[in-house]
């Protein structure tokens, strides 16, 4: 597996690129601040049009041990022995995100499927149901790793690159065949859960309208004091620990939005009726220390050293973390070493599985890594 990454700010610097090699794939993740996307993808297709193009917006592009913004980083991979396809499918052309995820998964589907990577949009997906909908549809265990596409902290508008395109709504799935195709993954938090649990009395999906008979709005803003104004921004500070039975091991869940007429708040994911619910917050150690975990882990799973490593972090921890950032994904690069290629985004959401052979979930506020290398025999 070869592997090189470029950072551009700007169409004219396309002029000159050149990897040494033709890529495969071209993974590539982009600030929507950017100032000319159409024109880098039309001229990066030109240069490169058998190559497959595929990436998302983000909350802050990763670039060796550098958190950036405002640039597009591209990673091009072009593999010895493994064979990859692409495909897409819009959340306007479904029911819901559950069906889209069938749809995709049906697409990819083969005996020889080795591991699903997906990009999504981050706000007009629903990233639990899209979940559900790939891993429903295998009739064995498949791992599947990826992100939500993220848009600053502002919660406006994200996208989905596909080729010469970026479209809003959509949703990339990338499958992967083959025996010496080499995947390790693990998804760490570091946040601490405080105050009482509370019980969901009244939701739909992924809409939390009741905590406990009260008004779910008017209770996060009392958590919240002079914060509450910020939101929904300020809501990825307090994320929400979440599990639907005693023992289920407690997901996280963020804000994406906020309703003031009916008191509701929209997160990331579902948020059933009956499951129980605490507010979290951080300790800034710890969220290092999490990412560090997760490298520990994805190392230590690995058959051989890695050659790419895809991080996919929240924007919560980036808003907690501040100028200090960057010590994650450092802590991240002490563990894995000096040779695997580090990219990756800040997200609205990271999907992986808790550990080996355990089903993808959607995450919020963890470092999510995956790292890929190819057998030589």
């Amino acid at each position: 597996m070869l592997v090189d990454q470029k950072t551009i700010y700007s169409s004219e610097d396309l002029a000159n690129l050149d990897f040494g090699f033709e890529p495969s794939i071209i993974i590539a993740f982009v600030s929507p601040t950017y100032p000319d996307l159409q024109e880098s993808l039309t001229r990066l297709k030109l240069l490169y049009p058998n190559t497959s193009i595929t990436g998302c917006s983000t909350s802050g592009e990763i670039q060796d041990i550098n958190v950036l913004d405002n640039s597009l980083i591209m990673n091009a991979i072009q593999f010895e022995s493994t064979i990859h396809k692409v495909v897409t499918e819009n959340i306007d052309d479904h029911d819901n995100s559950y069906h889209l995820g069938a749809s995709l998964f049906k697409q990819i589907d083969a005996l020889d499927l080795t591991h699903v990577l997906i990009f999504s949009d981050g706000l007009q997906v629903n990233g639990a149901d899209l979940v559900k909908g790939l891993r429903d549809n295998s009739d064995r265990y498949i791992p599947m790793t990826g992100g939500l596409a993220g848009d600053g902290n502002n919660f406006k508008s994200t996208f989905v690159i596909t080729n010469d395109q970026f479209n809003e709504g959509q949703v990339v799935a990338i499958g992967l065949y083959g025996k010496k195709l080499n995947v390790s993954y693990s998804s760490k938090g570091g946040w601490d859960s405080f105050g009482l649990e509370r019980t969901v009395t009244k939701s739909e999906k992924n809409i939390l309208f009741e905590l406990d008979g009260k008004p779910a709005l008017e209770l996060y803003k009392s958590y919240l004091g002079e914060k509450a104004k910020d939101l929904p921004g300020s809501g990825l500070l307090f994320p929400l620990s979440l599990r639907t039975t005693r023992d289920q091991r407690p997901v996280v869940r963020t804000i994406l939005g906020v309703n003031e007429d009916d008191s509701s708040l929209t997160f990331a994911g579902n948020i059933p009726e009956g499951s129980t619910v605490r507010l979290m917050k951080a300790n800034i150690d710890r969220l290092i220390n999490g990412a560090e975990d997760s490298a520990i882990e994805t190392k230590n799973s690995d058959v051989q050293e890695a050659d790419f490593a895809l991080l996919i972090s929240c924007v919560g921890r980036r808003l907690v973390l501040k100028q200090m950032v960057e010590e994650e994904i450092e802590a991240v690069r002490d563990v894995l070493g000096k040779k695997p290629v580090i990219s990756g985004f800040y997200s609205y959401g990271e999907l992986a599985p808790f550990q080996e052979f355990t089903p993808c979930e959607l995450h919020n506020q963890t470092m999510t890594i995956t790292t890929f290398s190819e057998s030589s025999i």
